[in-house]
């Protein structure tokens, strides 16, 4: 399917963010309308690895926003990850500043709510169908929190290699469980699984006592495997395109069974 993608700009409380929009080209003659997706990035933000996974689900019958969850700081792009260097003080420095800005309390439900509005504004969006919102690594946590804020909007999510999904502290993402009504889908890196093994057996419990659709799993890859632009981990790729595969397979057919089909998951 031939995509059409423009740069659009988003009012939110906290000033203006730039984003792209993509969704299929249509005929001159029909005007159809597709349920919206939310993308959230990982660390490294908008950029056109992103932009290239926006137009793929896009080409599976969805319009797509993909924001610059950074905008608080500056316009995208940031950094390029394929020369990041996650060993190097001075590389690691600089996201800390970018993710705060959308990780401080509050900001990504404010972020969240003014994203969905845009797409729903949008006339190549169906408003009747459910949205649906993937993240990855940092993006995780924020389909989450996305989720929780938006229940009555947001019928799937998915967080791929998802950082901070449980932890200790009274503001923790699992701890929002019963405020979801989206299925939910969780791959997590066995390399982040073997740093804190029981997260995924407290993300099973949460959403299993709120009594949310969830499915999670465990990817024998390294965390940020499904992103392409991914840099060098000690000399071996991070990216790892069977096991991206793998995980674009489920993102699919969780958006089939919950966004394109149905109002509902079945």
């Amino acid at each position: 399917m031939e995509m059409v993608e423009t740069d659009v700009e988003i009012k939110t409380p906290d000033g203006t963010c730039d984003a792209a929009f993509i969704y299929p080209k249509s005929h001159p003659k029909s005007n159809p309308a597709y349920p919206g997706v939310l993308i959230w990035p990982d660390a490294f933000g908008l950029r056109p690895s992103l932009r290239t996974i926006g137009r793929n689900i896009a080409s599976e019958g969805y319009s797509v926003l993909v924001p610059n969850p950074f905008y608080r700081v500056s316009k995208a792009p940031f950094t390029d990850a394929s020369k990041f260097n996650f060993q190097n003080p001075d590389d690691m420095a600089k996201l800390k500043p970018l993710m705060a800005s959308v990780t401080a309390p509050g900001n990504a439900e404010k972020d969240a709510a003014a994203y969905v509005a845009f797409l729903d504004a949008q006339r190549e969006v169906n408003k009747a169908k459910k949205i649906g919102t993937q993240g990855y690594c940092m993006g995780g946590a924020l389909v989450v929190r996305t989720a929780a804020a938006l229940p009555d909007r947001i019928g799937a999510g998915a967080s791929f290699h998802g950082g901070g999904l449980v932890t200790d502290k009274p503001d923790s993402p699992h701890l929002l469980a019963p405020k979801i009504k989206a299925r939910m889908y969780f791959g997590i890196a066995s390399s982040d699984d073997e740093k804190q093994p029981d997260a995924k057996v407290k993300l099973k419990a949460a959403f299993a006592a709120a009594l949310v659709q969830t499915e999670i799993e465990v990817y024998p890859a390294q965390h940020g495997w499904c992103i392409p632009d991914m840099p060098l981990r000690d000399g071996a790729p991070i990216y790892n395109k069977v096991e991206a595969e793998r995980a674009w397979d489920k993102l699919v057919a969780l958006y089939r069974a919950c966004l394109l089909y149905t109002s509902r998951c079945v």
